[in-house]
């Protein structure tokens, strides 16, 4: 067991492991310590110190002023990164990380999205998404004009946020469903422990309550969550009366308004080197496929044009002259309305390129030379004959691209961009030296209170409880603001317990990475497997505070 606790780097509970060894080491201390009363029945008195109440006072004394000197101790070597941590092992930015096994040689079919999955964008979208929607809500939707000041904060947000339209509140969840201690925002304002539960009773929610909240789950939610927080804080300070439900309704309406009007679409076209990343390892991924012998396919709810501009630009310096992006693919499907796609039975309907018309002919055929348009999955499946599991799909968003794949039996691939940064993050020495720190902390933490203290002795208790907790909140802070100051990591909550997002990914997603073209380092015949151990989330190391003691 031991050899388990340090090989994951993680502590057990202190109510088995510490309080046996307590009560051990106390017995053998004192014998008198557990004696049962003399002349009455344990079941009446329970254990009694049999005249040693002094010598259980000192044998307290003694536990707390151990764990007092293995803290001070730990202190001082806190000053000192250990050398053992450069040898822990670290994790690859650009690795594929599996939740359920995966044979590429079972891969017949490759599916993709096209946002945020082959195309690669700036930093600048979000910007402009946001822009582009605070302008809608004053210019359309009466807002006030000073909204138009408000400017779109790319340190705030981090994906897998829900907004809860009753009460206003931006909250970051872990995987069982409590809301983080440092992670729920109402505007701008982070709210204290004790607002958490004053506003919810509890800070666990459940998964049945989170289906009356929004989860902002895509790429483009970092601007939709920072507009609804400004206007919240904005309406807040100026003491107007306002339903956060109507807020919420309005910025999303903005959102899907500055897209599906092609709004961001013409600018995005207008500027492409500005959004836009040209990206050579995508057309070298897609090229070996296409020589495997696999088939390919684009499904996308962007509509053609943009999708044919932006394939183009990022492309066009890999592919031979006179070659078009759309002979990397088999099938081509614009504006399919996911999710709805997997559920319905709309007809697909075959796009004219020249003249930007749909035909009205049958569609009884998935031609490589022709673009189509809705459809559905039901359709999709009896046309190319593809069955599920010879088939993955590549998508960001984890209900709108993969939750309908993965109940039709296909393989799911998550894109999850921000996963390279925080895996960077993860393997630096920096983040690893608090979360050393932090597991001693709590190491120490589970010591204390397994020990049993008197009333007399119950300061000293007091005292050394509340630097651990301190030193264990210094942590926490710490490694949080290495990834964001707002909300931390996107897969961590502070605690270092797996996110709600990180819950859904182990959900709806067989493997994640944060590039397709990540699958370039893999040879085609892999097996792709989970790793052995307890971890939820197989891209995360735990670094242990053992590395500490003896420094």
């Amino acid at each position: 067991m031991a050899a388990l606790r340090r090989s994951l780097g993680v502590f057990l509970p202190a109510s088995n492991h510490f309080l046996k060894s307590s009560l051990v080491a106390n017995a053998n201390a004192n014998p008198c310590h557990l004696a049962p009363s003399r002349g009455l029945s344990v079941s009446d008195t329970g254990f009694k110190l049999d005249g040693c109440n002094i010598d259980a006072d000192s044998t307290s004394h003694d536990e707390i002023t151990k764990i007092r000197n293995e803290f001070e101790e730990a202190k001082k070597n806190f000053l000192n990164i250990p050398a053992a941590l450069n040898e822990m092992p670290t994790m690859n930015p650009e690795g594929i990380y599996i939740n359920k096994n995966l044979k590429l040689d079972d891969l017949q079919v490759y599916g993709f999205d096209y946002d945020y999955t082959l195309s690669h964008y700036s930093e600048h979208l979000q910007v402009l998404i946001y822009d582009l929607a605070k302008k809608h809500l004053v210019h359309e939707l009466k807002y006030p004009a000073s909204c138009l000041q408000f400017e779109y904060d790319s340190k705030f947000p981090v994906r897998g946020l829900y907004y809860d339209r009753q009460k206003g509140c931006l909250l970051k969840l872990d995987f069982f469903g409590s809301i983080e201690t440092d992670g729920c925002f109402h505007g701008r304002r982070k709210l204290t422990l004790d607002e958490i539960k004053e506003l919810y009773g509890t800070r666990h929610i459940g998964r049945n309550h989170q289906r009356g909240l929004v989860a902002l789950m895509d790429f483009f939610c970092f601007s939709e969550a920072c507009l609804i927080a400004d206007i919240i804080q904005h309406f807040t300070d100026a003491k107007l009366d306002f339903d956060a439900s109507y807020v919420y309704e309005d910025v999303n309406h903005a959102i899907q308004h500055v897209h599906r009007s092609g709004l961001v679409h013409r600018q995005i076209l207008a500027e492409p080197h500005k959004f836009l990343v040209k990206n050579e390892r995508v057309v070298q991924f897609l090229q070996k496929l296409k020589e495997k012998g696999k088939k390919l396919f684009l499904l996308t709810n962007s509509p053609f044009y943009f999708v044919d501009g932006g394939m183009h630009y990022m492309l066009e310096d890999y592919i031979g002259k006179g070659s078009s992006w759309r002979e990397l693919f088999d099938v081509v499907i614009a504006q399919a309305n996911k999710p709805t796609f997997y559920n319905s039975e709309y007809p697909f309907r075959c796009y004219d390129i020249e003249k930007d018309t749909l035909a009205f002919t049958p569609v009884d055929k998935l031609l490589p030379n022709e673009v189509y348009y809705h459809g559905s999955l039901k359709s999709f499946l009896q046309i190319t004959k593809w069955k599920g599991p010879e088939v993955i799909y590549f998508g960001d968003h984890l209900f709108s691209d993969l939750r309908g794949p993965a109940k039709a039996g296909w393989r799911t691939a998550a894109i999850i961009h921000e996963l390279e940064d925080e895996i960077k993050i993860q393997n630096s020495e920096s983040y690893r030296f608090q979360q050393a720190k932090l597991h001693i902390i709590l190491e120490l933490l589970g010591k204390i209170h397994a020990t049993v203290v008197s009333t007399e002795k119950g300061q000293i208790y007091k005292s050394l409880l509340n630097e651990l907790n301190l030193e264990r909140q210094k942590c926490r802070a710490a490694m949080r603001d290495l990834f964001n100051s707002s909300f931390g990591a996107t897969f961590l909550t502070d605690t270092g317990k797996e996110s709600s997002f990180a819950y859904h990914i182990h959900q709806h997603a067989d493997v994640y990475t944060s590039k397709p073209e990540n699958f370039l380092a893999y040879p085609p015949e892999s097996w792709l497997h989970p790793p052995y151990d307890v971890k939820i989330m197989p891209h995360h190391v735990k670094v242990p505070g053992s590395l500490f003691k003896g420094s």
